[in-house]
């Protein structure tokens, strides 16, 4: 197979880390030195060019992914900036989900922190090969090794070091690059643009020389020439290293590791050669595969532009009122005016226009092709994780993980008349945002939003006033609750009405099992085959899982429930799968009430940093909202606390952490599991 040289020379990355690890301002330093931008946005002046939107420059956070293009020896990098904040990891999946390589980022104070965890499982969910930087070398506190030993440990990577720090804290002032042995600074006087290579200092020499060895021995293990030279004691140069190394790390075997303070405009350079020599091209990647649903047969597309169209819409926004759909283009060629299939919806749609991206600027181009990332101007009916493909030779690839609400809120606009309107936007807001759901509740009339955090929602209600104008009144958070059964029963209900003139009649039997936490709900037909017809089956197994989505208690959903159909009688001349879906909605309904009914709420794990005299009152405070403590480490003069604390009782924490610590103590948290919920809550529904 012919080779495509232009394939070859596009990298599609994201930059990923914790919150406040310096993403943006990395991004914002790549996008001046490509020559992408002529001015350094900064993130405190709410100026950098990756966060446009309005929240974003307050907050001082990215809020949502945004893409961007730029070039660098001769090759064109693809860039998402992702945020760090968990309320918005679905931008995170999302992007992972179509990316071929990534960026992680880590502070060089904190090392790795809880949603560096949690971005780089996702990363190794979808196989994404990453090379690091460790960033704010030039912080008090900075420790090199101390994070490098982290990616190790609690990521269960392999780092590989590439560039020892010179200096640390205030004396940074460069690396050392181990693959070329020599020492790099940059110039202050041109703002980091140029840097200059010199002789490694001596006070330098053993360490760097240490840590060659180090390289040279993982390598060796990589490749067998390699090894052959390395024991023969031979001079091994960069040019014959750099392949094992991007081997190694497309083979997600190594972790190339950088590093410098990207504030300081320190470090970059070296990063973006490391993104061209070692992350991967989309011909290094494996084809994507998805299901033909016209032969209901496994197909792979191979990233050549000669294969038949195929892509996947990997992000809906909102454009002046338009709807722009994020696309990569794994197949073919896609040209303005062309006609594609959406094969899950079954609906065809026109290319109007087609969007080369820079964050909320764009161009327009008359083609994409293989490897693209690009916006489409035209899309009605397109949604997050919907692939797109040549009607000729349609393809299903694997759609996008999306994670459900945790917290919810009522919401009501101030004017009145405004329902309609309200709703209509909201709609547009969950077509852009799948973790986020709205509802109108039936019992109080309210609009009840839910999302994956307290900040989540806060930024909606606040889009809802800035971008749309429309002033809302706003209820207290509720926490969303989940439903489940506690022990085993056994149920039959018979369904035997007339109407209109047609007597239909069902008798239905099921077992009721609680099932492992976390392992989600599952319905099994255990009745014997020549009894009961396939359109029975079918009936019943709808009614259930219609039935899973409303509990008896409070109408929560139902989870980790097992239900069996053990029984379905009825008489031939009776027979209705209507009566089969009413008798096994009462059946799984009366079963639930009998299988001690209880409501599961969401517990969170925490991670707090806080200075050692306020120790005492943060565990104080997180024992008083029936926290859990699960670890306490000390570093240096801070201790870094791990606990889990049910959601209901976090609401408003982070005034109280502040309060308690002299506004000194930081805090993450994220979606843990589902447990049995406390009083007052967790209220049987018995009158």
């Amino acid at each position: 197979m012919v080779r495509d040289n232009r394939l070859s020379k596009i990298r599609n990355i994201g930059i990923m880390a914790h919150i406040d690890a310096g993403k943006t301002t990395l991004t914002e330093r790549i996008l001046y030195y490509t020559g992408k931008s002529h001015k350094m946005g900064e993130v405190h002046d709410g100026e950098a060019v990756m966060d446009w939107m309005p929240e974003e420059q307050e907050r001082g956070i990215t809020i949502t992914s945004a893409v961007t293009t730029c070039h660098w020896l001769q090759q064109t990098i693809n860039i998402i900036d992702t945020p760090g904040h968990v309320d918005f990891t679905i931008e995170v999946e999302r992007s992972l989900r179509i990316l071929d390589g990534a960026v992680a980022v880590f502070c060089a104070v904190g090392g790795v922190e809880p949603q560096s965890e949690t971005v780089w499982h996702q990363a190794d969910k979808y196989r994404v090969p990453r090379i690091a930087f460790i960033n704010k070398m030039d912080r008090v506190g900075a420790d090199f090794h101390g994070a490098v030993d982290q990616i190790r440990e609690k990521l269960g990577a392999q780092p590989l070091v590439l560039h020892l720090p010179w200096g640390r804290e205030e004396s940074f002032q460069g690396t050392v690059d181990l693959i070329r042995m020599q020492a790099v600074t940059w110039r202050e006087d041109t703002l980091g643009y140029e840097l200059e290579s010199r002789p490694i200092p001596e006070e330098l020499r053993e360490e760097a020389d240490l840590y060659r060895e180090k390289l040279l021995e993982t390598l060796s293990d990589l490749d067998d020439g390699l090894l052959d030279r390395y024991l023969s004691g031979e001079a091994i140069e960069a040019e014959h290293l750099l392949p094992v190394v991007r081997r190694g790390t497309i083979d997600l075997k190594i972790v190339p590791v950088f590093c410098g303070a990207a504030l300081r405009n320190k470090g970059v350079q070296p990063l973006l050669d490391g993104i061209v020599h070692f992350l991967p091209n989309p011909t290094d990647i494996p084809p994507v595969s998805g299901l033909n649903p016209v032969t209901k047969k496994m197909e792979t597309r191979a990233a050549r532009d000669d294969e038949p169209f195929a892509g996947l819409a990997f992000k809906i926004s909102m454009d002046q009122g338009r709807k722009l759909t994020y696309l990569r283009i794994y197949s073919g060629v896609l040209k303005v005016g062309q006609e594609v299939l959406s094969p899950l919806k079954n609906t065809r749609e026109r290319i109007a226009r087609i969007l080369r991206m820079h964050a909320n600027k764009r161009d327009r181009i008359e083609e994409a092709r293989a490897g693209d990332i690009v916006g489409i101007i035209g899309l009605k009916s397109a949604a997050t994780g919907d692939t797109l493909t040549d009607p000729a030779q349609p393809i299903v690839l694997e759609a996008i993980d999306i994670y459900e609400p945790v917290i919810s809120l009522a919401v009501e606009p101030r004017s009145s008349g405004q329902q309609e309107r309200i709703m209509e936007l909201l709609e547009k807001m969950a077509e852009e945002d799948p973790t986020f759901r709205f509802r109108l509740d039936d019992d109080s009339g309210q609009i009840v939003i839910s999302g994956m955090g307290e900040l989540h929602l806060e930024v909606l209600v606040h889009r809802l006033e800035r971008e749309y104008h429309l002033a809302v009144n706003v209820g207290k958070p509720q926490v969303v609750y989940r439903e489940t059964i506690q022990k085993p029963v056994e149920v039959e209900e018979v369904f035997d009405r007339e109407l209109g003139g047609t007597r239909h009649q069902a008798q239905v039997a099921l077992q009721l099992l609680p099932h492992t936490r976390g392992e989600g709900n599952l319905f099994l037909n255990m009745a014997p085959e020549e009894s009961v017809p396939l359109s029975i089956i079918e009936a019943v197994a709808a009614a259930i899982n219609e039935s899973f989505t409303s509990g008896v208690l409070q109408g929560y959903p139902v989870v980790d429930v097992k239900v069996v159909l053990t029984a379905a009688r009825t008489t031939e001349s009776q027979f209705s799968e209507m009566a089969f879906r009413v008798a096994a909605s009462l059946a799984f309904r009366n079963g639930c009430l009998q299988a001690q009914p209880v409501l599961l709420e969401p517990v969170m794990k925490m991670e707090i940093i806080v200075p050692d005299e306020f120790l005492g009152e943060v565990i104080g405070d997180l024992n008083s909202r029936k926290g859990k403590i699960e670890q306490i480490t000390p570093r240096n003069k801070i201790q870094q606390v791990k606990a889990t604390a049910p959601l209901s009782q976090l609401f408003g924490y982070s005034t109280a952490l502040r309060s308690a610590s002299q506004g000194r103590a930081t805090f993450t948290m994220h979606f843990s599991h589902y447990s049995r919920a406390s009083a007052p809550a967790a209220m049987t529904g018995k009158n």
